[in-house]
């Protein structure tokens, strides 16, 4: 496959080390998206055989390739480098990008990270993905038998792992490189379901008399649903379900809903929520008086967190007109349950202080006059408490007969503070850079439990770059941990070795 021509190096100029800067300039490159890796794999696949390396695509679409251990150290124990291939897809709404066809395209600040402004970056997991790759072409670094396994559709609830096989990997010990604060391990982090909510409707025709708008409400961090969950960041689709019910209990407004849209991502906090109302011609103004009301009191409440947020009519998006709107049934039934459900922190973790144990992200809506859809991603360290959360939101679904269900369930990944392998990489830590690492667990998500639980036994950490914004435009990654992340890395493999 040839992309080559079309790779920007350009903010990659002088960056260390190159190797991994140039790989993630490739992968920037290559349009990634969950469920669409298969062009990033080629690509992969060509370059990993062009260097005589042994190849593997399983069923689901991982990519396993395989190194022999450099010579004198083919008795060391086996690695497994393990990252994601696809990445989280936002922009804001007045970008132009087509994460299927356009490449994404960095920006180097001046103080000393690398960003897309107007997109996800793709750091998560491009970068760990990049390290990877650099440890598959360096022929200098003393290391075991090396089993890169690239996984796919991540993002939107962990199907590569879901899908690998036991049997395949030979390696004992696991590094993953999806973490993203530079200086902790990861031994451990939540797992998850996914509530998927559904209700077919019963159409309304437009009265006459009536002007059709678009409300918006935008301007939110949004971020990512297990990372930021506990800021107490503002949720778009809560936000304006929570003003399209008061405006609704307005008699003399008199508003309907005609469709009702926010968020793109399971497991991104929704940063933006559009509302396609109807109301008569002659409250126009008062629509405007009262959002001006509702953005006064917002900013009041979240101006600390969400100092970005706005609500307003849309005067810029061209609407068509349309014929037919949610009937009133369906609209208090969406708009009183959207406003009812639960969002954020549900329980914080009583065995492992700080760290939020249960939670969940209500992330996506399309509300249609047909019928709508939303998605909530409930996250626990404990299964049985995800599994808790799900039911109770289903059990809030049912209330109106409205069809929900505990979906896409995925493992924790349970702590282990004896693993002979974090011992390890925390005394190369100490040696290398002269400071004590820090071990933690996360509340979001990684591919570990699911990996641990086919491969009883597996010893497995997890580390990476500084990355922040991750799942939201604007993300970004500290450059300089990049190259210390490359340190250790290498450091490890060769500790390993010996």
């Amino acid at each position: 496959m040839s992309t080559t021509a079309a790779i920007d190096e350009s903010f990659i100029r002088g960056l260390k080390p190159a190797a991994v800067w140039r790989h993630f300039a490739v992968l920037c490159a290559i349009p990634r998206p969950s469920k669409q890796e298969d062009a990033v794999r080629a690509h992969l696949r060509q370059w990993a055989e062009a260097r005589g390396l042994a190849t593997e695509v399983d069923a689901i679409g991982n990519l396993l390739v395989r190194k022999p251990a450099s010579p004198g150290h083919e008795h060391a124990p086996g690695i497994v480098l393990q990252g994601h291939l696809d990445m989280v897809c936002q922009k804001n709404s007045g970008s132009p990008h087509d994460f299927t066809r356009d490449p994404i395209r960095p920006v180097r600040r001046d103080d000393g990270w690398l960003q897309a402004p107007d997109t996800t970056l793709g750091a998560d997991n491009g970068l760990g993905v990049a390290l990877a790759l650099a440890v598959l072409e360096d022929d200098t670094l003393p290391h075991g038998p090396i089993e890169a396994l690239f996984t796919v559709d991540e993002e939107a609830g962990m199907g590569g792992a879901h899908g690998l096989q036991p049997g395949v990997l030979q390696g004992r010990l696991m590094l993953n490189l999806d973490t993203e604060e530079w200086g902790e391990f990861y031994l451990g982090c939540a797992g998850g379901v996914d509530v998927n909510v559904s209700r077919p409707g019963q159409t309304e025709p437009l009265p006459a008399g009536h002007s059709v708008h678009r409300i918006a409400l935008r301007g939110l961090r949004g971020g990512h649903s297990g990372v930021n969950i506990h800021e107490e960041r503002g949720n778009a689709i809560k936000l304006l379900v929570r003003v399209l019910q008061g405006l609704a209990q307005d008699e003399t407004l008199a508003l309907r809903l005609c469709t009702l849209d926010g968020g793109t991502a399971r497991n991104a906090l929704p940063r933006e929520a559009f509302a396609t109302v109807a109301l008569p011609a002659d409250s126009l103004d008062a629509l405007r008086t009262h959002l001006q009301d509702w953005q006064t009191l917002l900013q009041r409440e979240l101006g600390a967190v969400e100092p970005g947020l706005s609500l307003d009519i849309d005067a810029d998006a061209a609407i068509a007109s349309p014929t037919q709107l949610l009937s009133r049934a369906d609209q208090a039934v969406w708009l009183r349950t959207l406003h009812a459900a639960p969002h954020g922190v549900h329980r914080m973790s009583q065995s492992v202080p700080g760290v939020v144990e249960t939670s969940n992200n209500l992330g996506m809506v399309e509300l249609r006059p047909a019928g709508g859809s939303c998605n909530f991603m409930v996250r626990s360290l404990l299964d049985s408490g995800a599994q808790a959360l799900g039911e109770q939101i289903v059990s809030l679904w049912a209330l109106s007969g409205t069809v929900a269900e505990v979906a896409a369930p995925y493992p924790g990944w349970t702590p282990n503070p004896a693993s002979p392998l974090l011992a390890t990489c925390q005394r190369v830590y100490k040696q290398r850079f002269h400071e004590d690492s820090h071990v933690q667990v996360i509340h979001a998500g990684l591919e570990c439990g699911i990996i641990a639980a086919k491969y009883p036994g597996m010893d497995i950490v997890s580390f990476g770059p500084t990355i922040r914004g991750a799942h939201a435009p604007g993300e970004s990654v500290d450059i300089a941990s990049v190259e210390r992340t490359w340190q250790l890395l290498t450091a490890i493999l060769t500790e390993l070795a010996a």
